[in-house]
């Protein structure tokens, strides 16, 4: 029991340290005078999949690498099972956004070569495994993508007028509130490392006592865990009417967690896949890869009936898994 609440409090202050780091970060941006759609993209989006960046970087620093690599598969499963399930099972989800039509397969394309990279030598007869330049290429295609996201938004803004009014803002001349959001985000980043040493350590003891790898701790508590804030954020936009950011909110998350949050551990320590891993990485693709026919040729749209298929999948998943320890 200690180690379980150690686990489910670690959680609890990497979704607050999250979610102070998109509260400071985006009034800085406000007070710099970037636009919302850019705070959006970029900072709400990368700052939800914070405790994931945070748990899998601590993981590999403590040599834990199992429960790096349950975080990534495991949140990105349940971002397409449960989550994305969930929020069409509340309100179906239409996709109009042609930058989500052109995310959608960025996102197929990252996870296949994530697990592509992960597979290459098991034909050959050695184990699955992201090594250090696997970890550096995902990187470079994620700062690939960050670079195609901002040059769309400098084409559909005024380019000039943001670079201006970043240029022209300066700490000292900004308003009081953003020199105090500075703290948010230095609190932020504090909770996070904090809330993923503990989140890490009361995993592998949970692990131990319950007889299971940390790999299924990895898959199904700590990811789903980390996985809350896009959990919130996809309902909430499912159920206001929102849906492109329903589904840009799981598509972002799950590219940022292929490109960057899987190779950030990757550099520090090779991650081989685990017992049961290489079903983990082909389920977490087909997964992707089903998302791809159903907008493109059902009519653009996610229904309820989609959404139950996607969260009898993932129930499966988790009970396939729980029978092979």
């Amino acid at each position: 029991m200690l180690s379980f609440a150690g686990t489910v409090i670690g959680i609890a202050i990497l979704i607050g340290g999250g979610a102070l780091l998109v509260r400071g970060a985006s009034e800085v941006a406000t007070a710099f005078g970037v636009p919302p759609v850019f705070i959006g993209l970029t900072i709400v989006g990368f700052g939800t999949s914070s405790p994931e960046l945070v748990v899998n970087v601590v993981g590999a620093l403590r040599g834990e690498t199992a429960i790096a690599f349950g975080n990534v598969v495991g949140s990105n499963i349940s971002n397409l099972g449960l989550i994305l399930g969930t929020a069409a099972l509340v309100c179906p989800i239409a996709m109009h956004s042609g930058v989500i039509r052109r995310e959608l397969p960025l996102l197929l394309l990252a996870t296949t070569m994530m697990t592509v990279m992960a597979l290459d030598g098991v034909l050959e007869g050695r184990p699955a495994v992201i090594g250090r330049i696997d970890a550096i290429v995902l990187a470079l295609m994620f700062l690939i993508f960050v670079y195609v996201t901002v040059l769309d938004l400098l084409r559909t803004q005024d380019g000039d007028t943001l670079l201006v009014n970043v240029a022209e803002r300066s700490m000292l001349s900004a308003p009081v509130q953003s020199r105090m959001s500075w703290l948010f985000v230095l609190g932020g980043f504090l909770l996070l490392f904090v809330g993923g040493e503990i989140t890490v350590r009361s995993g592998v003891d949970l692990a131990t006592q319950l007889g299971v790898s940390t790999t299924i701790v990895g898959l199904f508590i700590v990811a789903v865990g980390t996985s809350m804030p896009e959990l919130v954020t996809t309902i909430v936009a499912a159920v206001r009417g929102e849906p492109d950011l329903a589904l840009g909110n799981v598509i972002g998350s799950n590219i940022f967690n292929s490109l960057m949050v899987l190779p950030a551990s990757g550099v520090i320590a090779q991650i081989p896949a685990p017992e049961g891993g290489v079903g983990d990485l082909i389920f977490s693709w087909v997964l992707a890869a089903v998302l791809v026919p159903v907008f493109f040729f059902g009519k653009a749209r996610l229904g309820r009936r989609a959404g139950v298929m996607l969260l009898a999948a993932y129930v499966s998943y988790v009970v396939l898994r729980l029978l092979q320890q």
